[in-house]
């Protein structure tokens, strides 16, 4: 059964909590917009985004003098578009993919390879074909390099990538077997690129390319579908099978809804994945205006850069120069998300896994640098309290009401409100 909608129309915290959960946060001025709406309209508007960046981005990674120092621009221009592009939910949706169809700068050194995956990213944040979206994923030369299949050759596959794409990209564990993994190897051979390898070529573009000679003709047998399948067959079959829709509908509502989700809910969203033959944007649509989103309040532990970008989001996106934004990447890696470089190819964890001792002081002092030192923004008039907690009488409203601007905001900042979404 689909998810519900919500049956009234938006309240001011309705309207702060959506904003906190897709647009990592929002001036006062911003939540007040979306009062008196419909929760579908505000969903359809919020997805209605297109490919337009940032104005001004200070950082070109193609100016890097090394592969380093070009990543440290990618990140450097991610997180300006985050923080100062005109659509957050598409940011927050390619950040979410980032975490699905995990690529790490370990390996992947090149700085048109990121571009193209980034834009990738970007551009099926809300996908009206899932398959479409890991073809592409699939064929990019950022993940060809990632997980191998750069290196699957006829007599000599590579299964790395052929096992990713079932067990986190598309199944999960337990719809397949290893003789799957074998036939999608086989069935993968010849996909390669040319261009942009070694450290002497990190500015070179890459391109995929098609090794005829490479690629195993062989009849294979799939998840139950046997004949001469090649690449884009075993993409075909692995996201149109039923558990897929469970598997990334999960995904989603772990970043929209809750860090644990509702099963019932998740199953909701699942069977609309399949009744639109894997819409993403339909998906989200009905997602992001249903009675479970919205009474869904404080289930998120909000990652570090979330955590850095809703803070500056809410504070009413203040300018910073490029050095300092180049050092909030910096600690967010610190607190555990270096964009672009996930823990392990699953991607990273989440939830309770974000919050220890060491992270937390580094929240706090993030917070004080934002809120209290002699180079904090302009607080002239600080974020109010629906703003920060995403209620209009948090627990704490008679402390922090009796507060200057300043120390308001800083305690409204690190306040368990804040950090939860």
């Amino acid at each position: 059964m689909s998810l519900s909608p919500l049956p009234r129309t938006l309240t001011a915290e309705d309207a702060a909590h959506f904003l906190r959960r897709t647009a990592f946060g929002a001036s006062d001025a911003q939540i007040r917009a979306l009062v008196g709406q419909d929760a579908r309209t505000v969903a359809k508007a919020a997805l209605a985004f297109d490919q337009t960046l940032a104005q001004g981005n200070p950082f070109d990674p193609l100016q890097g003098a090394s592969p380093g120092a070009s990543i440290q621009l990618t990140r450097g221009a991610w997180l300006y578009e985050l923080v100062y592009g005109p659509h957050p939910l598409r940011e927050k949706l390619a950040l979410t993919w980032s975490n699905h169809f995990v690529v790490g700068t370990d390996k992947v050194r090149n700085a048109p390879a990121l571009a193209g995956y980034l834009a990738l990213l970007r551009r099926h944040a809300a996908s009206d074909s899932f398959e479409r979206f890991t073809l592409e994923i699939a064929q990019s030369p950022a993940m060809l390099r990632y997980l191998d299949n750069d290196q699957n050759r006829k007599g000599r596959p590579n299964e790395n990538f052929s096992r990713e794409l079932l067990e986190l990209f598309t199944t999960g564990i337990g719809p397949y077997t290893e003789a799957d993994v074998r036939e999608g190897a086989r069935a993968l051979t010849g996909w390669t690129y040319v261009g942009g390898r070694g450290n002497r070529q990190y500015l070179d573009e890459p391109k995929f390319v098609f090794q005829a000679g490479q690629f195993d003709g062989g009849r294979k047998t799939y998840l139950g579908q046997s004949g001469n399948l090649r690449g884009e067959d075993i993409v075909r079959l692995a996201t149109a099978h039923p558990a897929t829709a469970t598997f990334v509908a999960r995904k989603l509502h772990r970043a929209f809804v809750a860090d644990t989700p509702d099963e019932q809910a998740v199953a909701g969203s699942a069977e609309t994945w399949r009744r639109t033959k894997g819409n993403v944007g339909a998906v989200l649509e009905e997602l992001l205006s249903s009675e479970a989103f919205y009474t869904s309040r404080a289930r998120i532990i909000r990652s570090p850069i979330e955590f850095i970008v809703g803070a500056l989001r809410t504070l009413g996106q203040p300018q910073f120069d490029a050095k300092t934004l180049l050092n909030l990447t910096q600690t967010a890696g610190r607190m555990g998300q270096l964009l672009l470089e996930p823990d392990t190819v699953k991607g990273w964890d989440g939830g309770r896994e974000w919050i220890n001792d060491s992270t937390l002081l580094l929240r706090l002092q993030v917070a004080a640098g934002l809120t209290l030192t002699s180079k904090a923004p302009n607080l002239s008039e600080p974020p109010s309290l629906l703003a920060m907690t995403g209620q209009e009488r948090p627990a704490a409203a008679v402390l922090l009401s009796s507060l200057k601007g300043r120390q308001r905001t800083y305690l409204g900042m690190i306040s368990p409100e804040f950090q939860l979404a």
